[in-house]
Formats: C-alpha cells, sequence, structure tokens
C-alpha cells in the first residue's frame, strides 16, 4: 500500500475540471503537437545556430561537431526527463513547481526564475542579433532603434490567443527550418558539382582536416566549445512549459521530445558540417553569420542578402517562443505564491497578461543595454546565458531522479514515458551538467558570467527569505495522472 499524500497516484484521479482549474487556472489548451514541436524547434534553432555558431567554430574548429553530438545526447536525456516528469504531472509551472514538489519550495522559486531570466536573456540576445543583422541594410541606423522596434512587435504577438500565437509560431520556424533544409542541399550540390567555384577541389569532407586538423586548437578546443554549444540548445525544455495549454499533453509531450533533439542535432551538424566542407573553418568569424559567409565566400552575394530576412525570422521566432515560455513560467510561479499573484490572472483569450508587459519591460532592459555596451552585449549575454540555461537542466535531473525515488518508496504506478537508461544514464548526464558549470568558470571569457550567476542565486535565496511566505514556502500540490499502462491509454 502507498502511503497517504497529497499528490499521491490515483489510477483514476478526483474530478478532472476542478483539477485542470487548480492547476492551469485560466490558461487554455490550444496548442496541437504541430504547434508544440515547432516552438521548440523555434526557440533553441535560433541565434545559436545562426550566428553564435561562429564562436563555437573558433573555439574548436571542426571538432565544433562532436561538441554538437555530444552536448545533443545530453540534451535529449534532460528532455526525456523532463518528459517522465511532465507524463506524470501537465502542470503550467513545469519544473518549477516539480522542483519545489521533490526537491524543496526554493528549488522550484530558484528554477522557476532563472527560466524566467534565460528566457529574457536569450531573447535580448536575439534582439540583439536583429539589430546585427538589419545593419546588413542600413549600416548608419543605430542598433538600438531595431531592438526597440523588435520588442514591441514581439509584445503584439504575445497578447493574442495561445491558438494564434501558436500558428503564429509554427510559420515563424517554418520558414528557418526550410531555409537550413535548402541550405543543406545547396551547399551538397556546390560541393558535389562546383559550379565553376574557385577552390573547388578543396571543398569536401577533407576539408575538416585541413587548417590544423580536425582538432586544430587540441582537445581543450573541444572542451571549451562547450561553453558556447549549450547554449545554442537552450530553450528547448520549452516544451515542459506547453504542458499547461497542450490538446492531450500525454500524447503531443512524449512525441515533441522524441523527435525535436534530434532533429535539433542532425540541423546543427549537418549545418555546421556542410559549412566547413565549403568554407575553412578559420575563415568563420563572429562578425558575420556562417550561413552569409558561405554564399559570399562562392560569389551568390543575392543570396546572402535573402538569407539576411531568414535570419532575421529566425530571431523573430526565438525571441516570441522565448517570452511565451517565461511568460508561462511567471503565471506558475504565482500559481505556487512564489510570483505576485497578478501573474496568475488571464485576459479572456487565455492571455496572462501581466506576465507578458513584465517581460516586454525586461527586454527594454535590453535596449538599453545595446545603447550602452553596443559591442560587449552579445558575448556577454550569450555567456550568461548558458550559465542559467545549465542550472535549469541541472534542477530538472535532480527532480527527476527524486521523483524515482518517491515512485519506488510509495510503489505508485510505472512512468508511462519512462527515462532510457535509468539510472546509469541519469547521472552521467548529471555529471556532464555539472562539468558544463565547471567549464563556465574554467574558460577565461565566459567566466565573469558564472561570477554573475552565483551572485543570481544569491540574490533569489535572499528574495526566497525575504519575499516568500505561507504557501510559497510549502511543497507544491502535485496530482500524479498516470494511469495503468496495462490499460491501454496513453
Amino acid at each position: 500500500m502507498a502511503p497517504a499524500g497529497s499528490d499521491r497516484n490515483e489510477a483514476f484521479p478526483r474530478d478532472e475540471t476542478a483539477n485542470e482549474h487548480e492547476e492551469n487556472a485560466g490558461l487554455k489548451r490550444g496548442l496541437t503537437a504541430r504547434h508544440i514541436r515547432f516552438m521548440a524547434l523555434g526557440s533553441a534553432i535560433g541565434t545559436g545556430l545562426f550566428m553564435g555558431s561562429s564562436e563555437s567554430i573558433q573555439a574548436a574548429g571542426p571538432a565544433v561537431l562532436l561538441a554538437y553530438i555530444i552536448g545533443g545526447a545530453a540534451v535529449f536525456m534532460v528532455m526525456r526527463a523532463l518528459g517522465e516528469l511532465v507524463v506524470r504531472h501537465p502542470v503550467s509551472g513545469s519544473f518549477g513547481q516539480y522542483a519545489s514538489r521533490y526537491i524543496h519550495p526554493f528549488a522550484g522559486f530558484l528554477v522557476g526564475w532563472t527560466f524566467v531570466f534565460e528566457m529574457v536573456l536569450v531573447a535580448v540576445f536575439d534582439a540583439t542579433a536583429i539589430g546585427v543583422y538589419m545593419g546588413f541594410w542600413f549600416p548608419d541606423v543605430p542598433r538600438w532603434i531595431w531592438v526597440l522596434a523588435v520588442v514591441f512587435f514581439i509584445a503584439a504577438i504575445n497578447m493574442l490567443g495561445v491558438k494564434v500565437f501558436g500558428e503564429l509560431e509554427f510559420w515563424f520556424a517554418l520558414i528557418k527550418i526550410a531555409a537550413i533544409i535548402i541550405l543543406i542541399v545547396a551547399g551538397v550540390a556546390i560541393i558535389i558539382v562546383g559550379f565553376g567555384i574557385a577552390d573547388h577541389d578543396q571543398m569536401g569532407p577533407q576539408a575538416l582536416f585541413h587548417n590544423g586538423g580536425f582538432f586544430p586548437n587540441g582537445f581543450w578546443g573541444l572542451l571549451s566549445s562547450f561553453t558556447i554549444v549549450m547554449f545554442a540548445f537552450g530553450g528547448v525544455e520549452i516544451i515542459g512549459v506547453t504542458a499547461g495549454e497542450a490538446k492531450n499533453p500525454k500524447q503531443v509531450i512524449p512525441a515533441a521530445i522524441n523527435s525535436v533533439p534530434v532533429r535539433i542535432l542532425l540541423f546543427y551538424v549537418l549545418t555546421l558540417g556542410v559549412i566547413m566542407c565549403i568554407l575553412p573553418w578559420n575563415q568563420i568569424t563572429s562578425e558575420i553569420s556562417p550561413f552569409v559567409a558561405i554564399f559570399d565566400s562562392v560569389g551568390f552575394t543575392a543570396a546572402a542578402a535573402i538569407l539576411q530576412v531568414v535570419l532575421i525570422t529566425a530571431a523573430l521566432s526565438a525571441m516570441n517562443a522565448d517570452i511565451f515560455g517565461a511568460g508561462r513560467m511567471l503565471h506558475g510561479l504565482a500559481e505556487q505564491g512564489q510570483a505576485p499573484r497578478s501573474f496568475a490572472r488571464t485576459s479572456r483569450n487565455g492571455v496572462p497578461v501581466m506576465t507578458v508587459i513584465t517581460m516586454i519591460i525586461a527586454l527594454l532592459a535590453g535596449v538599453v543595454l545595446n545603447y550602452l555596451y553596443p559591442d560587449q552585449a552579445l558575448f556577454l549575454l550569450g555567456a550568461l546565458a548558458t550559465f542559467a540555461t545549465v542550472l535549469v537542466w541541472l534542477i530538472i535531473l535532480v527532480a527527476h531522479i527524486r521523483m524515482k525515488k518517491v515512485i519506488a518508496e510509495e510503489a505508485r504506478l510505472p512512468s508511462e514515458f519512462p527515462v532510457p537508461l535509468w539510472p546509469v544514464g541519469s547521472w552521467v548526464t548529471l555529471a556532464f551538467i555539472v562539468f558544463i558549470v565547471v567549464m563556465i568558470g574554467v574558460v577565461p571569457d565566459s567566466r565573469p558570467a558564472l561570477w554573475v550567476g552565483l551572485l543570481w542565486v544569491a540574490a533569489l535565496w535572499l528574495c526566497y527569505i525575504a519575499f516568500v511566505r505561507g504557501q510559497g514556502r510549502k511543497p507544491f500540490d502535485l496530482i500524479d495522472r498516470t494511469e495503468p499502462i496495462e490499460s491501454g491509454k496513453n
């Protein structure tokens, strides 16, 4: 017999309507599997690939492909851990509420606000990149003006109902995914056919071993690149935040988790592999997107100009998904009693208006940052976002491990979407994420981000002690919605 508890497993949970209201108050289930898959792709395939990949290539050379493979495998394990949590507890606060229940209320407070912090940083990073892209056509216009315009555009989209938002995000993401596929196909055609391009005989897989070999900066170059590579995958955990607004989350969330990380990995590895087969890795600099550089190098200047439009669309897509995710997390924090109650209120369209407004105000701070520090903004934001990203993943993994312990102790029903390679896979992934945190501190360029990140954690602890009271100091009451696997239900 399982011990009694407020979130004890029940094969037939109590009144569904009441539970739905308690867990996801005011939100509407308008997101389909198609929306969720493309939303995760929209968040994770953005500036990190189109712009940030230049930094990772400079750090590791062609060996960066190994970094993306290893990093992608770790992200898949994190997402499977999150998926097992989500299927058991499909709530809007997602890993913020899981951490509160299975680790400690402060862990929920920490991961929830850190995720919001991460999404703001990544959104500002993307907005900054849009300013860089617009400089392709308007070099004399200050970057901060473009960032300001983008912020107001994203604000308008996020005030729409979730179904309309999901549809817009689908088309945003589709454009950039189509562009990536076209680039891969065009790149392979250039490598095979040549089209009369100079130095065509130097192109191909053999180019990965020129200019210093596959490991031009040694094994250290590979290790140091992880601090940039992992940022590129940041945002994929937004899948968990969609649980409160997903139609039939027990079906759509596992489908999205199983497909999205693999697709992201393939897009990154194939795309960067093709680029470095055409353009020597040491000619790829952070001053220009490698996607633009590859077309410039072969003389397709018109294609480079068109690609700028795709880059802007990609950044808009990522920003859109980031603001959505942060707003829904704030909604969940309010439900936990760890954010102002006004963040839990929604409009008739099911939009948590106050959370969106708060996020837009935070983005406006990014406009100021771009005005004051236009040259340093991009790198520092990326490093800080990497720290926030890996901290969120770390807490997801710990919450999952603690949940597995509770399942065993309380003899709950087996998980409907269990993590693979348990428990070895989970512990190895946890060790890898800890390694990434250490590397952020070891690599000189990213070390300031670790110190700022640790100050962020300390500041949140002080805020928790000073401002969180009552319900916010208690583990969140989760309802276990697991059903017997033999029942045939998904």
